[in-house]
């Protein structure tokens, strides 16, 4: 069995961001040789996320808006983690709604989507450096 291990680094300039990582995991699953298989990208950090969805910016916007609505940023107050002297309580619950990891089949040394799938990597607290595993393993 193969295995194959590179992680991305991201610092968004903003707070909140989505982004299309698919592109540099196709690539990670090209360097690797894994022909049949399965690849597990995963965000590194409690206030990021990893998702599968499509790649609409209307749908994007929905999420951030939807986001911010179950969890919003302020009153920063009006969370206990933040008691501490952070401000991103709000971070934290929309990484556990959105999820930490996506798991994906590779068939044939590709990235095996249903139609419109795409990889995301969603960002709810930036402005500092974060990682992205990519761990691949198969024949």
């Amino acid at each position: 069995m193969k295995t194959h291990r590179q992680e991305l680094w991201f610092e968004t300039p903003q707070r909140r961001a989505y982004m299309n990582i698919t592109p540099q995991v196709e690539r990670a699953v090209a360097e690797s040789g894994v022909r049949e298989g399965l690849c597990l990208v995963n965000a590194m950090h409690i206030s990021a996320s990893v998702f599968i969805n499509d790649d609409e910016p209307g749908l994007h916007a929905d999420f951030d808006r939807w986001l911010e609505q179950l969890a919003p940023h302020e009153p920063v107050r009006q969370y206990r983690h933040n008691d501490t002297g952070e401000d991103n309580a709000d971070a934290h619950l929309k990484r556990t709604i959105m999820g930490r990891e996506v798991v994906v089949a590779v068939t044939k040394g590709r990235l095996d989507f249903g139609p419109w799938e795409q990889i995301f990597y969603g960002e709810f607290d930036g402005r500092r450096r974060k990682r992205v595993l990519i761990k691949i393993i198969g024949e």
